[in-house]
């Protein structure tokens, strides 16, 4: 058992956790000092594979990543729906908004892209709790936001180390499990093939570079496309 599960698995087994409203208002992103790279000006890397996991919808119904991670571009983060950091779930939510609110101006490109939201505390983000905290980031209903959660923490575990996304539990003066989660802040861009292309970290997290980026993606996939439909066949 590792550090992690077993003080995670602790912390679910002291109580319900306290719910912090979130306004999806509250965060501000700061305005970007630099001028991006123009859409399809530059390549992004192929970095892995996304791998499979087994999880929970918010009306309870199982599901596997791999159906989300392929077919259009794809944002994968990880957070948790009490979550208070302002430099934390709140503001990552507040920047995929922002980044939403781009994509739907553009309804092509739209369809073409996804945002998936995979809790880190299966134990207190049920799938009604994930359901009710979706409500906070609704908008065109056209646009996918999957929200989902695991159904328990050993069920998480290889998805969290697969994706190098570190997790720890805070203590409290007396080393017993608070129920704050620390975490370093990461999106996942993951092109239509299920395969990661960036990884934005919280010192990237600027909606402008994001979009360029999925529309670079959108590019590639086109032109790929192209290439394939131009092809003699045999």
């Amino acid at each position: 058992m590792t550090k992690f599960l077993a003080c995670l698995l602790a912390l679910l087994g002291a109580g319900g956790a306290a719910r912090a409203a979130v306004d999806p208002g509250a965060a501000v992103i700061p305005r970007m000092e630099y001028e991006p790279l123009a859409p399809g000006s530059y390549r992004l890397e192929r970095i892995q594979g996304t791998p499979d996991a087994r999880l929970l919808d918010t009306r309870g119904r199982t599901v596997h990543l791999r159906d989300f991670v392929r077919g259009k571009i794809t944002l994968l983060t990880f957070f948790y729906t009490y979550c208070v950091d302002p430099l934390g779930c709140p503001y990552s939510h507040a920047v995929l908004r922002q980044l939403r609110e781009a994509l739907e101006r553009d309804p092509a490109l739209m369809r073409r892209t996804r945002f998936v939201s995979v809790s880190f505390d299966p134990g207190n983000d049920t799938p009604a709790a994930i359901a009710r905290y979706a409500k906070l980031w609704r908008g065109d209903a056209r646009f996918e936001w999957r929200f989902l959660t695991a159904p328990g923490v050993p069920q998480l575990l290889p998805l969290l180390d697969d994706m190098g996304q570190d997790v720890s539990v805070d203590k409290d003066a007396q080393g017993r499990p608070t129920r704050t989660l620390h975490h370093m802040l990461k999106m996942f861009l993951i092109d239509e093939t299920g395969t990661v292309r960036e990884i934005y970290t919280l010192a990237f997290l600027q909606p402008t570079v994001m979009l360029n980026d999925i529309r670079t993606l959108a590019l590639e996939s086109a032109a790929a496309a192209g290439v394939a439909a131009a092809r003699p066949r045999m």
